[in-house]
């Protein structure tokens, strides 16, 4: 089954805070693990930025879309980097 992903101005104000819920329980997981492996300064920077997107996700009205998308691809993106930092160490070993 194929689902379109829709814009956040499209989405219902539920659907908004769940992404970005989604998306900081990923992140937040990604610093413990990398605090396990002593990355100080990832766990720092993922820290923030899940305490701003949990902020946020709590009065998430239509005048901070453009601030959520940015928070919402920040946090994806250092998730991703953070994954295929580990996959390449495994790959190595």
């Amino acid at each position: 089954m194929h689902v379109t992903s829709k814009p956040l101005k499209e989405m219902t104000l539920v659907e908004r805070s769940t992404l970005l819920e989604t998306v900081a329980d990923a992140l937040e997981a990604s610093a413990e693990e990398a605090g396990g492996e002593g990355d100080v300064r990832f766990v720092e920077n993922s820290m923030c930025v899940v305490n701003t997107i949990r902020g946020m996700s709590r009065d998430l009205g239509r005048r901070d879309l453009a601030a959520a998308e940015l928070l919402l691809q920040q946090g994806i993106m250092m998730v991703y980097q953070f994954t295929s930092r580990t996959r390449a160490k495994i790959a190595l070993h």
